[in-house]
């Protein structure tokens, strides 16, 4: 069954801290799907991904464009990935529908009132449909 960690930042954006976890997971050969809100989101954290520690390149891709089947990390918005990753980041206000194709969902939680009420409806989602739930706690953005 899929396992579910809420990350409830301190930032009221979620860029860098998507970045560091890109990063973290990457490192260990996870492959990570970012599902973003909307185009204008995907396009911060493709940014995001190349600007915010330019010591550290993460190598991605926007899904829909060339993308090669060999990245570690691909953003979208709308339909998940054809191949299989292990990693959902979850930015949207949402559960995808394609939730459950990943052994681990991040649900992310920016520290702005209309994202912490989003990010409550998931939680009860997930936990009405007896989910496994951890929570991480004014995690820095």
């Amino acid at each position: 069954m899929t396992r579910i960690g809420f990350y409830i930042l301190r930032a009221p954006e979620p860029h860098a801290f998507v970045c560091r976890l890109c990063q973290q997971l990457t490192r260990r050969g996870q492959r990570v799907y970012v599902h973003a809100a909307d185009a204008v989101q995907v396009q911060r954290i493709d940014e995001a991904l190349w600007t915010e520690r330019p010591e550290s390149f993460i190598p991605h891709d926007v899904l829909g464009t060339s993308e090669d089947a060999q990245t570690l990390v691909l953003i979208g918005h709308a339909e998940p990935p054809e191949h299989q990753a292990e990693i959902l980041i979850n930015l949207a206000p949402e559960v995808p529908l394609f939730f459950s194709r990943f052994e681990r969902v991040a649900e992310i939680i920016p520290s702005n009132d209309s994202m912490k009420a989003a990010g409550r409806k998931r939680f009860q989602f997930y936990r009405d449909r007896g989910y496994q739930l951890d929570t991480y706690q004014d995690v820095d953005g």
